[in-house]
């Protein structure tokens, strides 16, 4: 048997950053070389996304995942025996065909990810790669290194709440390298905390590490943002400038209006433009994510006309499925693509919607979830499909910095810097 095909697949169940289970699974080759990965999962999640196996019941409140597990130790692993690292397309392809379902959600996406991800570190373990080549390879692209998008303030469904705009993030647009980038969010982060203290908010965390000062209304937390980026001695819109998730999904009632508890006020999709048109002439916003809801596609031609001068990202909208971007593509819908794997719960899957948002000039942002692991892999894809964009969450916890310090530790191999230049509209 080839150096290069699968012995053995096994499985267990390990703990997310938010004390949740989740699958990783490991693979050994015929030559004996091992491989691991591990799957993320998020809170505020798409409709469209591939599926999580959980078990329900009472372990685990529900949320275990050992039935995910045993389908990698028992049918995937039968399934695989033998198959070649190599030949990822066709992994992928065959779990996705023995799943039979649209969404993954026979198997589990935790499940087929786990593994999916595993060979890719495995098939460049054995071909002597560091992993962010072998993910270069199969995208067919220049490994860069992505400008990060980091989460200073958060509420929503990633803070209990505790404001109504789910995340406040910082862009270090005028930064001339990955380090440099790097450097300033931790100044800018460090800022934002002195003034909540000063101001007597609240310094607890999000899930992603953010701060959540709690404040009612949006402008609020705006001019933090604007106030931290003066602390810090950076230049608000020249070198640093703001990022919003709206998550405006998860702010809609069941008549499709936009709900904002914290301000006690909603709105039409009408009145939600105009709301995010003015904070972008009030404020340096660069990027807006999530502005309105995942299946409002009647109004997301209005908004993306009227807010043509910035990125406009779809993370619920789209979902990483090919599908629903080349919907929006057709119909003139935002112009930047959050990628998160665990949404489409393969690894080709995930390049197949890059490929798509790409010929269509469209953006991409290679994106973390608010349960992460320690598994620094997202690091190592945005750099090897030249993402060009990174959010990955606060500078804070461990299952964050795993990703910041590998893309230190891949700066040191000479990468182009992609900057702002990625930054929608391209």
């Amino acid at each position: 048997m080839s150096a290069s095909r699968i012995r053995r697949i096994h499985a267990r169940q390990i703990l997310d950053s938010r004390s949740r289970p989740t699958v990783e699974a490991e693979i050994t080759l015929a030559g004996g070389q091992t491989a691991r990965a591990s799957v993320p999962s998020g809170a505020s999640k798409g409709k469209a996304e591939a599926v999580e196996l959980r078990d329900g019941g009472e372990a685990w409140n529900g949320l275990g995942v050992s039935r995910a597990v045993s389908n990698v130790t028992g049918e995937i692993a039968r399934l695989l025996d033998g198959h070649d690292v190599l030949d990822q397309a066709g992994l992928d392809e065959k779990l996705r065909d023995a799943d039979g379902t649209p969404n993954l959600a026979r198997l589990g996406a935790n499940a087929t990810l786990a593994v999916s991800l595993a060979a890719v570190r495995a098939a460049a373990t054995v071909s002597g790669l560091p992993l962010y080549r072998r993910i270069a390879e199969l995208a067919g692209t220049t490994p860069t290194l992505p400008l990060p998008m980091v989460n200073i303030l958060s509420g929503g469904l990633h803070a209990g709440r505790g404001m109504d705009v789910q995340d406040f993030l910082m862009i270090p647009v005028g930064a001339r390298s990955y380090s440099e980038a790097l450097a300033w969010i931790c100044r800018v982060r460090s800022a934002a905390a002195e003034l909540c203290a000063e101001q007597g908010l609240t310094t607890l965390l999000a899930d992603e590490g953010g701060l959540s000062p709690g404040f009612a209304r949006s402008e609020q937390a705006l001019d933090l943002m604007v106030a931290a980026f003066e602390r810090a001695g950076l230049a608000a819109g020249e070198q640093v400038a703001i990022a919003l998730d709206v998550a405006a999904s998860s702010l809609q009632d069941n008549s499709g209006q936009y709900r904002f508890d914290r301000l006690g006020q909603t709105y039409n999709a009408k009145e939600m433009i105009e709301l995010q048109r003015q904070w972008v002439q009030a404020y340096p916003i660069v990027s807006i994510e999530d502005g309105l809801g995942e299946d409002d596609w009647d109004h997301w031609p209005a908004m993306t006309q009227a807010l043509d001068s910035r990125q406009l990202v779809g993370d619920d909208l789209f979902a990483t499925q090919p599908s629903r971007i080349n919907r929006a593509i057709e119909e003139g819908i935002a112009n930047a693509v959050l990628i998160k794997v665990n949404q489409n719960g393969l690894f080709s899957g995930a390049l197949a919607a890059i490929d798509t948002a790409r010929r269509a000039r469209y953006a991409t942002v290679i994106s973390a979830r608010s349960g992460e692991t320690e598994d620094a892999f997202l690091a190592d894809f945005a750099v090897g499909v030249a993402g060009g964009q990174i959010k990955i969450g606060s500078v804070r916890s461990s299952e964050r910095l795993a990703k910041y310090n590998q893309l230190l530790r891949l700066e040191e191999e000479g990468l182009a810097w992609s900057g702002a230049s990625m930054i929608a509209p391209l």
